[in-house]
This record gives structure tokens, sequence and C-alpha cells, in this order.
């Protein structure tokens, strides 16, 4: 087996990120697309114009179902990622935008937390502080004297943003079956999410009573763009990604909430200007590791695809990314649930269909 070289998966792992961050760039246009077309007081409506029907077009176009325990899989995942969807529409409504999107830019510290407690992983000193920073900056640009603090929209906020960490762990950790794209992942996931949120939509709240033309290219955008198409480009950056670096890829919301109010003519003090900067240097920052740290870790990974080759003759049979870091994940989950350390020559365990990738220690 001949190990890539790691300077041949960089355009790789750039294109990557870029794909994934179009994914939180979209999000970034629920406030806007909330405040000034959509029918007031139906986010549960709003959810499921987002959810059922991009779900059941994926369904239609892959023509793939979960089978056996990726049923229940999908159902949590769909709560998590897609049923909690609801709250983040009363968080845009009740709050100020800038406001909202600030409890959303602490996604970043609370899958750290999480990725420490379900996937055994340390973040990164380098990548904790700059999730810090990002929260900071992104303070720094949407709050000020004049923000709203209502508690209902607050934890309303607060709940999407756990949902969604949790999510974005769970799916990291379970990764995908085999065969299975991300555009059929998104599908499932959509549909159980919209499948939720359908009785309660009628039962509390109901359709609204008038959906003009600017409230059905609201429902449109936020359904496609904001809906099927980010939701399978953000599955597949974070089965490509360390969970360390897709997470503060949301950094991106509040920044492209920002970026649509300066088109609409508002202005940001000195103050906002060095919270932007901040935040989109945390972002970018997030991507990297220090040199040392990274060489380290290079240097281990070719020793490893060196044993891994020796040992059984090829590579895993399903790499999931084919970028910087994935196939280090592979090997990584296999000693994972083998119970190895690198460097130890026990038996190799077999794959699990599906089974996800853990990430790198930095990410």
């Amino acid at each position: 087996m001949h190990a890539t070289h790691p300077t041949h998966r960089y355009p790789a792992r750039a294109a990557t990120v870029a794909l994934t961050a179009l994914a939180p760039a979209s999000w970034g246009t629920t406030y806007a697309v909330t405040t000034r077309l959509l029918p007031p007081g139906h986010p549960l409506f709003a959810g499921l114009m987002r959810a059922l029907p991009a779900g059941l077009l994926a369904l239609a176009i892959t023509r793939v179902l979960p089978r056996g325990e990726w049923w229940w899989r999908t159902a949590v995942l769909g709560a998590l990622n897609i049923g909690a969807m609801p709250l983040l529409f009363v968080a845009a409504e009740r709050l100020p935008g800038g406001v909202a999107a600030t409890l959303g830019a602490a996604q970043p510290l609370l899958v750290a937390g999480l990725a420490m407690a379900l996937l055994h992983e340390r973040p990164s000193a380098w990548r904790l502080a700059w999730a810090v920073t990002g929260v900071l900056g992104v303070g720094l640009v949407v709050l000020g004297p004049g923000a709203g603090m209502d508690a209902v929209g607050v934890l309303a906020g607060l709940g999407h943003t756990a949902t969604m960490a949790g999510g974005v762990v769970l799916t990291k950790r379970w990764g995908r079956p085999a065969e299975v794209g991300p555009l059929a992942l998104a599908g499932w996931q959509l549909t159980c999410g919209g499948l939720l949120m359908l009785p309660l939509t009628l039962g509390f709240e109901g359709i609204p009573g008038r959906i003009d033309a600017g409230a059905a290219a609201g429902y449109l955008w936020l359904g496609s763009m904001g809906g099927l198409i980010a939701y399978t480009l953000w599955f597949r950056g974070i089965g490509r990604l360390p969970v360390g670096a897709s997470a503060p890829l949301v950094l991106l919301s509040p920044l492209v909430a920002t970026a649509i109010g300066l088109a609409r003519g508002e202005s940001l003090s000195v103050a906002q200007t060095l919270g932007f900067v901040a935040a989109l240097t945390a972002l970018l920052a997030a991507q990297f590791s220090p040199l040392g740290s990274r060489k380290t870790r290079q240097e281990k990974e070719s020793c490893d695809d060196h044993e891994e080759g020796h040992k059984d003759g090829h590579g895993d049979g399903r790499r999931d990314d084919g970028g910087e870091d994935g196939g280090a994940d592979d090997r990584r989950a296999r000693r994972h649930r083998d119970g190895r350390r690198p460097g130890d020559l026990r038996g190799q365990g077999t794959r699990a269909p599906g089974a996800g990738a853990v990430p790198d220690a930095d990410g």
C-alpha cells in the first residue's frame, strides 16, 4: 500500500471545506427570510416546509431506504438535526437576528464537549482557543446595548444549538451505511424530521391563512438551498473532515447574516469590525493545526500506513473522504474497535457497514 503524500491531499481538503461551508452560509439567510418573507407565528410550518418536501424528493431520487439499525439511527439523527428546526424559527422571530446568531455560534464549544464524551476525542488547545475566539467575535459583531433578550427565544436558540451539536457528533460517530451517499442520508433525516413535525404543525399551529408569492419563494429557498442541498453538503463534509474542523464552520451563519445587513445599508462600528475579523479568522484557523503537531501526526500516519500495508496487503475497502484526515480516521476507527494502539500487532477486526470514523486527536 502506497500512502498518498499529505501535500497532495490539501486541494481536496480545501474543496471539501468550501463545499461544506455552503451549508452554514445558506443557513445564515434564515433570519432575513423568516423576518421579511414568511408569515409570522408559524415556526412549525416553516420547519415542515423546509424538511418534508426536500426529504421526499431525495427519497424519490435515490430510491434507498434505511435497513436494520439504521431505522432507529435515522430517527435519532432526524430528530436532532431536523426535528428541532422549529426552535431556530422561534429564536429568529423572538430575538434580534444577532442574538440568535450568537447563540448558534456556541455550537463548536458544545461539539467539543460532546466529542470528548462520545468520540473519546480531546480537542486541541489550538482549535478550542479559536472556538472561543469565534464566539467572542460573533458577540462583538451582533450584540449591543439594544439587543433584546426574550427568555423563550433564548431557550429556543440554545435548544437548537444543542440538538445540532449532538447531531454533528453522532453523525460523525455513526458515519453512514456502505453504498449510501450523503444525498440519501440527508433524505432519510429530512423525511424523518418532517414527519415528526407534521402532526405537531397540524395540531398546534395549522397552515398560514395566506401564503403570498414572497412567502412561497421563501419556503422554496429554505427547502432547496437551505434544506436538501445544504444538508447533503453538510453530511458529506462531516464524514470527510475532523469534527473539530467542521463544527467551526457554523460561524459562517452569523457572518452571512451580518453581511446581509450590510448589503441592506447597515454599518459596523470599530468594535463590530474587529469582531467580524476575529470570527472569520477563527473559522479559517480552525481548519489547520500547528505545524509541529501536524508534522508529528503525518510522520506517525506514514508509519501506520506502512505497517497496515504489510499486515493486510490493502487499505480499507470503504474510504469515506479521500481528504487529508479521512485515511487516518479510518485506521484509528479500526484500532478503536479492535482495542489496538498504533504499533500493536494484534488481530484486526472487521469493519461494520455504516460505522463512522473517529476523527483526528487534534480535531
